[in-house]
């Protein structure tokens, strides 16, 4: 089946360039069973649930001359085993050697012949556990029919659930002949449109009322951040290089919550806050003059809910929409309660704080939400010029229950958001049973001390804790 790229899907594959790869990742760490997890087990997995996300067993075409969007089409050639592979550690391989593998993994390019996305089984983990770092191209997922990987391999119970025989018979590939026809025949059809689709998203979505009103929303949204100006200066914006590194921190969601009740604000107030705290630390000890007044400005997408989407079903339910925020965060604020309470009162004034979805929302969903509403997260922030703030935050809820993958535990799961234009940090927080996860993904020049954050956020997070005692 051929289906023409969406207007952002095709901006997402053709705009992004080999320093700032457009890839939405995450990286899970597993309980290895008695038995081990086989990479056989792993492959039959996501084999059965290729069906839920049919984008993974296409490619993308382009048309000659550039005349109408690329378009996805089946893969004939499908070779699941070269897109699921295995990988090992030295054993017994340290959090720190994992990290720096998912550096180097996150760095190389995708095939872009082939269904853009790569799954790694890390073996070798010491403590008894295992890896599984994806990634997948941002132009894969959209959220609502399209949704990455992770969300769909994750079950409830340690007993995987049946699924049918899947008999997938991909449909015949157009050549290059066909597809340029097919493009000149819509340019004759539809020349407005066509025109107007090639130069901007918006055409894409303005095809009904329902989807007017969407674009109204945007427009709105955009108008109120355009008004925000440029973001202030900041040594996390810098020339991003082609290599990473990867760091990782973790906390218990109950400090978090307390906190929340302690100060009557929202989880999420918390999470900027202690950001905060530990980006002006780290500013300090670089050196960098942090005025009282000084600022970093992130970029928040919030995961919201709308009423009329309560009562859909299918896997995307409940995750239809993520709203960009924009907060300052008041990094020149020394009193850690005052930082939280100005973050506080940004996000109270936000449009769409009403309807934020919760970890109880998301407990309701079908799979494992977090890797899709990331990748929401991070499409929402690159719809706006990445001079407008400097750094990617983004903070979703999961299932605060236990949650398995192939029968096996999963642990810890964390997402590895990519680094936008002269961004050089990116971080993406993840609640996941009763636990906070934070991914840190940073360039490898511009950031060469970005394992000190871990450090910092629990300095930043113990200086809240003994204010509200």
């Amino acid at each position: 089946m051929v289906t023409r790229l969406s207007a952002s899907d095709a901006s997402f594959f053709g705009l992004e360039d080999s320093s700032t790869p457009m890839y939405v990742s995450s990286l899970v760490i597993l309980r290895k069973p008695r038995g081990g997890l086989s990479y056989e087990s792993l492959l039959a997995t996501v084999e059965q649930r290729l069906p839920q996300i049919p984008r993974y067993r296409q490619k993308v075409r382009e048309v000659a001359l550039g005349l109408a969007r690329p378009v996805w089409v089946d893969d004939r050639e499908f070779d699941i085993t070269y897109h699921v592979r295995r990988s090992a550690l030295p054993s017994p391989g340290s959090d720190a050697q994992l990290h720096e593998l998912v550096a180097r993994l996150g760095s190389r390019a995708l095939d872009k012949t082939r269904p853009l996305w790569e799954m790694y089984l890390v073996e070798g983990l010491a403590r008894n556990r295992l890896a599984i770092y994806t990634k997948s191209h941002q132009a894969l997922v959209n959220g609502m029919t399209a949704l990455e990987i992770g969300h769909v391999i994750a079950d409830r119970s340690q007993k995987p659930p049946m699924f049918g025989e899947d008999i997938w018979i991909p449909a015949r590939e157009p050549g290059d002949a066909q597809l340029l026809l097919g493009a000149v025949g819509e340019w004759i059809a539809r020349p407005g449109a066509q025109i107007a689709a090639v130069q901007s998203a918006v055409t894409e979505m303005a095809t009904n009322s329902g989807e007017l009103l969407e674009v109204g929303r945007r427009f709105s949204a955009a108008a109120r951040t355009f008004a925000r100006g440029t973001a202030p200066s900041s040594p996390l914006n810098a020339k991003v290089s082609r290599n990473r590194r990867f760091t990782v921190a973790s906390a218990k969601l109950e400090d978090y919550r307390n906190l929340r009740a302690r100060y009557d604000c929202d989880v999420n107030d918390v999470v900027l806050a202690v950001i905060a705290g530990a980006l002006r630390n780290w500013l300090l000890s670089r050196g960098e003059p942090v005025a009282p007044t000084a600022t970093v400005r992130a970029m928040a997408p919030m995961s919201v809910y709308p009423d009329e989407e309560l009562d859909s079903s299918g896997p995307g339910q409940a995750i239809s929409e993520v709203s960009p925020f924009l907060v300052d965060l008041p990094v020149g604020e020394g009193n850690a309660v005052v930082r939280l309470s100005q973050i506080a009162h940004m996000t109270e004034s936000h449009p769409t704080a009403a309807s934020l979805v919760d970890a109880r929302t998301i407990v309701t969903l079908s799979g494992f939400a977090p890797p899709t509403l990331h990748a929401m997260g991070i499409r929402v922030a690159t719809t706006y010029p990445a001079r407008q703030f400097n750094l990617l935050i983004t903070n979703v809820p999961g299932a605060q229950k236990q949650m398995y993958i192939a029968g096996t535990k999963l642990l810890e799961t964390y997402a590895v958001p990519p680094l936008l234009n002269n961004q050089v940090l990116a971080i993406g927080v993840t609640s996941y049973n009763g636990m906070l996860y934070f991914g840190i993904n940073a360039d490898r020049d511009a950031m060469s001390d970005v394992d000190v954050l871990p450090s910092l956020l629990r300095e930043s997070l113990d200086e809240l804790l003994e204010a509200a005692q």
